[in-house]
């Protein structure tokens, strides 16, 4: 065994001390109104799970507020249009358990919030988010166990909000050319990337 690999919870506390008090009383199992404010602007989260085939951890985005705070421990995501392969959902057929990381444009602080889902289709609540005349196909509902804001660090060292720091898309690989690569070169990379623009604007809900 590697002799440079923490194995011992104990080696791994003592490396990096204890926690600041700052660290310690920001989290909580309820939301404040501090926290609903984040999570109020945030038109984006990422959402992880575990299951029996691994862990997922996706994106969920939408206007501002897309995410309903029904009370200071519930919360209420709307499950958007995507590719069907419902690796998240059925994960929390699974596990209940997830982890939510809330950003909001231009701030550096993060809410990370871990609690239990469960997936709801009752009629009313899918009629309740209807948006461009289309309902989610399901509702997740966040049970909160925890919350708490992460301080802007990585924020800030990433630049993540910096303009002078974001690529042209051409800088990267087009969806076109990634599926023709995963296709080992079956799939048209050209075609698939003339038809993207309007498949996404014609599939966002």
């Amino acid at each position: 065994m590697d002799p440079h690999l923490i194995t011992d919870p104990d080696v791994l506390h003592a490396r990096y001390g204890e926690p600041s008090e700052n660290a310690v009383v920001k989290e909580l199992d309820r939301l404040i109104p501090e926290y609903r404010a984040f999570i109020e602007a945030s038109p984006f989260l990422t959402l992880a799970s575990a299951g029996p085939d691994g862990l997922d951890c996706t994106p969920r985005g939408d206007a501002p507020g897309f995410v309903r705070i029904a009370d200071d421990r519930t919360l209420l995501i709307p499950d958007r249009r995507g590719n069907n392969r419902v690796d998240s959902l059925s994960n929390i057929l699974h596990d209940p358990r997830v982890a939510l990381l809330f950003l909001v444009p231009g701030i550096t602080e993060t809410i990370r919030v871990n609690g239990r889902a469960s997936i709801s289709v009752a009629p009313d609540l899918l009629e309740s988010f209807v948006t461009d005349g289309k309902a989610p196909r399901s509702v997740l509902v966040v049970a909160v166990d925890r919350v708490y804001f992460q301080c802007g660090k990585a924020v800030i060292r990433s630049e993540l909000w910096n303009p002078d720091r974001h690529l042209p898309r051409s800088a990267l690989p087009s969806p076109g050319r990634i599926l023709k690569a995963c296709s080992a070169g079956r799939m048209d990379a050209d075609a698939i990337d003339a038809a993207y623009p309007k498949r996404l604007a014609e599939t966002l809900w």
